[in-house]
């Protein structure tokens, strides 16, 4: 039984990152350009494989993600800023690995709490999809205040980057914040109530 209940968590892993592929290089599916930046819903995905499967196993689907991530910055930019700054592999892997370490660990706490299932559901997302967003401006604050980005992000002056930073945070962060709010209580209370996988958080 114990098998059996490995073997089919493998599985549901695997189809994540089989969708976080297909969100990748699929166009306007994972990723929406608008303007220097890009919207995204891959951060969606990381945070459900989370919630069902654990902190470990969000873990990987989010490296995934940012190994992606950090090879289309190479290969397939999907904005100005990314061969800039998704080349390095603090900005690019590592904050996808923590949204789903992060969204893991949350979420069982929160079981463990009063809170309604969908409450519980919606403040992992919003946590899970802000430690991206931080993440990610953060460091490109702190490391990228220079005239190349700055050109990227259509300013002249280096120094303006985390007003433009801030900006993105509203742009961007909080429609993506409030999309997977809604998006994973929608997805994972009919999931959690009949699903037969065991999530992991060692």
């Amino acid at each position: 039984m114990l098998r059996k209940s490995k073997a089919y968590r493998v599985s549901i892993l695997a189809l994540f990152i089989a969708i976080i592929i297909v969100q990748n290089f699929v166009p306007l599916f994972g990723y929406i350009p608008v303007g220097p930046l890009s919207l995204t819903t891959i951060h969606i995905t990381v945070i459900i494989a989370a919630i069902l499967l654990g902190p470990v196993d969000g873990g990987i689907v989010g490296g995934v993600w940012g190994i992606l991530s950090f090879i289309r910055a190479f290969t397939a930019p999907t904005s100005p800023v990314q061969p800039l700054v998704f080349t390095n592999p603090i900005i690019s892997i590592l904050p996808r690995i923590l949204i789903g370490v992060v969204a893991g660990y949350l979420f069982i706490g929160l079981t463990k709490t009063k809170l309604k299932p969908a409450i519980s559901l919606a403040i992992t997302a919003i946590v899970g999809s802000l430690t991206n967003a931080f993440l990610v401006l953060g460091m490109i604050a702190m490391f990228y205040r220079t005239p190349a980005v700055a050109h990227a992000y259509g300013v002249s002056d280096p120094s303006l980057i985390i007003k433009v930073l801030m900006t993105a945070v509203g742009t961007n962060s909080i429609p993506e914040t409030i999309l997977a709010a809604v998006v994973v209580p929608i997805v994972c209370l009919p999931l959690l109530k009949h699903s037969k996988i065991k999530r992991t958080s060692k």
